[in-house]
């Protein structure tokens, strides 16, 4: 447990989820899922019996390192990592890797988005600890892959191959990664039997990560052995600024998961959700007899099938809607069909282009 290591991904604006969640306090912030508890917050807590506290780090936005050292106090700052741009997944694992591998060459590194939500924990850690432990002893790049159970479109699939798998049998070569696909191939994948959710989830050991950054994403590893020696010391906040301005904006993904030869699946179901869209949080809320999911002071009549988040100290009354989103915070007010969620990026856009900065 000692050489297990933590990296949450918490830097995102989370854009889908607007107005909720917005760029000076995006949803990993919010207490999304209405447990007292923000989604980071709830994140950390899932890992609590995996790795130690001293070795759980946390990527951010540098405009952010505040708000994370409000929602994690004990937290030492030396563990939150400051990003100066949003480079996508690649560069902030290469950091927080490289940062750890100088801590421990021996390191298992355990790497989160912070937006997950988890209805069976300890299925959840039974799991997790299977990951680390094929992780420390063989020399592969481990993720974790969600029994479907529908058809989405919104999350990526992994195609794994029955015939080749670990001693124990329980995680996969991965056959194929496939991004968002339309209904129809969702619809393929599903029936067929052998796709998975990718979840975002990753395990590996510090040299596995590192080795492949070498491989596939050369120029990235250069930046990074370059300044390793800057990591952890005064010198590496200045590293790190100089460093994303020369990296690519790429996922893990598309830069190491889908070159790699020696990336497994274990395949999972512990009650698995990405709280990326309101349509999500509708998905896994707690719904009333008629399909409503409601946070906030709310009086409904002849209403099915909506998603309400208000604030509490203002009364909400909704007669007649059906399948919308509702959703107030900070001055702005959404309705929506929660079959159009997919334009709040577009909305978002428009307002920045003609009302200015206030409201994104």
């Amino acid at each position: 447990m000692n050489s297990t290591y933590l990296v949450v991904m918490a830097g995102g604006i989370g854009s889908r989820f607007w107005p909720f969640s917005r760029t000076n306090y995006p949803k990993q912030f919010h207490d999304v899922l209405g447990t007292g508890r923000s989604m980071l917050q709830v994140t950390v807590d899932r890992f609590a019996g995996l790795c130690p506290a001293e070795n759980v780090f946390v990527v951010t936005n540098r405009d952010y390192v505040q708000l994370v050292q409000q929602h994690l106090p004990q937290m030492p700052v030396d563990q939150i990592l400051g990003e100066p741009i949003g480079r996508n997944t690649a560069p902030c694992i290469a950091y927080a890797s490289y940062r750890i591998a100088q801590r421990d060459p021996q390191a298992i590194i355990i790497v989160t988005p912070a937006d997950h939500a988890v209805s069976n924990e300890a299925e959840f850690q039974r799991v997790m600890a299977l990951a680390v432990d094929a992780a420390r002893h063989h020399d592969v790049l481990v993720t974790l892959g969600i029994h479907p159970s529908r058809p989405d479109t919104g999350y990526g699939y992994i195609q794994y191959m029955d015939t080749q798998s670990l001693p124990g049998g329980q995680l996969h070569k991965v056959k194929t990664f496939t991004e968002k696909p339309n209904l129809e191939l969702a619809k393929m994948f599903v029936d067929s039997g052998d796709f998975l959710w990718n979840s975002g989830l990753f395990v590996w050991r510090a040299d596995a990560i590192l080795n492949a950054f070498g491989q596939y994403l050369s120029d990235m590893a250069e930046v990074f052995e370059e300044g390793a020696g800057a990591l952890g010391t005064p010198q590496e906040e200045a590293f790190i600024s100089e460093a994303y301005a020369r990296c690519a904006n790429i996922s893990i993904d598309y830069g190491i998961m889908e070159k790699a030869d020696n990336v497994y699946v274990l395949p999972a179901d512990f009650g698995w959700s990405d709280v990326g869209t309101w349509d999500s949080l509708h998905r896994i809320g707690q719904q009333d007899e008629n399909g409503n999911m409601v946070n906030g002071d709310v009086m409904l009549y002849d209403t099915t099938g909506c998603v309400i988040k208000t604030p509490s100290e203002r009364l909400v009354v909704v007669q007649g809607l059906e399948d919308y989103i509702i959703a107030e915070y900070d001055n702005v007010l959404l309705i929506c069909k929660r079959s159009e969620e997919q334009r709040v990026k577009e909305f978002v856009a428009d307002v920045k282009a003609k009302k200015g900065g206030g409201y994104n």
